[in-house]
């Protein structure tokens, strides 16, 4: 059974850093592609990063520059670097896995940022 669980969401001021992990019970080579979405209330959720198993990374433009996404082979993780935060970023964060036949959801994670 496949199982992402996100950590590292939490509250920051305006200009501050988090890093959130994605850890998955199986080798995330099991993926095509690993991302990290988001979504803010009434809002409907929105991709924010992926990285394939190449390691070929795409950002939604709002986070460019100051997000970036990597992978730990080793340890089955994925990971998102926040930098320069700004209160629009408040949100659920969601990592997703997709793989062939179907795609995996961890359970969320909360950012909040504060302005």
């Amino acid at each position: 059974q496949v199982r992402l669980v996100e950590s590292g969401g939490g509250l920051v001021q305006a200009g501050g850093s988090l890093r959130l992990s994605c850890a998955a019970s199986v080798s995330i080579f099991s993926f095509n592609v690993m991302g990290w979405y988001r979504q803010a209330p009434g809002k409907q959720r929105e991709l924010v990063a992926a990285i394939s198993s190449t390691g070929v990374t795409n950002y939604a433009d709002s986070v460019k520059g100051r997000f970036t996404i990597s992978r730990d082979n080793t340890k089955n993780t994925v990971y998102l670097q926040m930098n320069s935060l700004k209160p629009e970023d408040t949100a659920v964060y969601y990592c997703k896995a997709m793989a062939r036949q179907r795609d995996y959801w961890g359970q969320g994670t909360q950012v909040t940022v504060s302005s």
